[in-house]
């Protein structure tokens, strides 16, 4: 197992993004930059082809699973083995590639899902493994961890690297979901059908989620409302469809509430927020999705209002938006 291939999702990039992807790519020629910006900006659009970059002008179809699912597409027509997902933001060390594919070979198997370990810039900590346990998962916490694999009940979908065979077996990430929540069912999809998903120790992969702001040993992400809708109405739908491998499907209400509580301790435009999340919860109960637009027109727009009418996004807001903070 010797060929991989790059997805590299963009949105509105900044100079620094850029570099990552520049730097992204030194690493790993065979790329493909997904672009999921709401209008095409041609002048970096012939910039990337010029230096050998294949472009894909999405316009947000599908949001970020969209964007991996256009990736994807490509990188199997190339016969790649294993493909790589990397969001603009994210920032990798110069052997990631050279470290995660040794760890893949390691495996002994064609079926893998495997992720990096991550480490929260504005938390200042990594990420912890959830490995399933008998009656709960298991919260591992890895930050002293360099070296090992990590059987998980998820990863994130940045950085993670998915064998072709996997994603032929477990089809293409879901779009109805468009952001929140996608990697998380795509993980639990996989434990579900005996595709081995792990965490890799031996790989640190800086990360930022949100805005992220710490209050002693709380924090808050200060998502936009039309986020918070996606990330309840996704939570529920998710761990509910996938209970027998989760087995803690009535968690997601529980996280609806630290939402809540979370924005009126800290956060500004809370009215907007509640309101996104409570619709939310209760469209993932009942099933119900699709675009918050086209299911909830009024509300929708009322969660949107007041803020800048332009905001820039991190790579995972991949949901078009007019209004709100970032």
């Amino acid at each position: 197992m010797n060929s991989y291939g790059l997805i590299f999702v963009l949105y509105l990039p900044t100079e620094e993004f850029l570099e990552n992807l520049a730097k992204a790519r030194a690493f790993c020629p065979n790329m493909v930059a997904v672009d999921n910006s709401p209008e095409a900006d041609l002048r970096l659009h012939e910039y990337l082809h010029e230096q050998g970059i294949q472009v894909i002008f999405n316009r947000n179809k599908g949001g970020l699973a969209g964007a991996y699912n256009r990736g994807a597409e490509v990188l199997l027509e190339r016969s790649c083995e294993v493909i790589f997902l990397l969001d603009q933001d994210s920032d990798i060390e110069a052997l990631f590639f050279e470290k995660m594919m040794r760890a893949c070979r390691e495996l002994g198997t064609d079926e893998f899902l495997v992720g990096p370990k991550i480490y929260e810039v504005n938390l200042e900590k990594c990420m912890p493994v959830f490995q399933p346990g008998k009656y709960l998962p298991n919260r591992l916490p890895i930050d002293d961890q360099n070296e090992g694999m990590f059987r998980s009940l998820c990863i994130i979908s940045s950085g993670s690297a998915i064998s072709a065979a996997a994603y032929r077996k477990l089809g293409a990430f879901r779009e109805d979901y468009f952001i929140e929540y996608i990697d998380i069912e795509y993980s639990l999809r996989a434990v579900s059908q005996d595709v081995p998903v792990y965490m890799n120790a031996a790989v640190t992969m800086r990360q930022t989620t949100g805005k992220i702001e710490r209050h002693g040993d709380k924090y808050t992400t200060n998502h936009v409302a039309w986020r918070r809708y996606y990330g309840a109405r996704n939570a529920v739908h998710c761990l509910y469809l996938h209970r027998a491998s989760w087995g803690l499907h009535w968690v997601s209400g529980l996280l609806a509430f630290l939402q809540v509580l979370r924005v009126l301790q800290y956060e500004p435009q809370k009215l907007n927020k509640i309101t996104a999340i409570t619709c939310g919860y209760l469209d993932g109960l009942f099933g119900l999705l699709g675009t918050f637009e086209d299911r909830h027109p009024r509300i929708a727009a009322f969660c949107k209002r007041s803020g800048p009418k332009r905001i820039a996004m991190d790579s995972r807001s991949s949901v078009t938006v007019s209004g709100g903070e970032a």
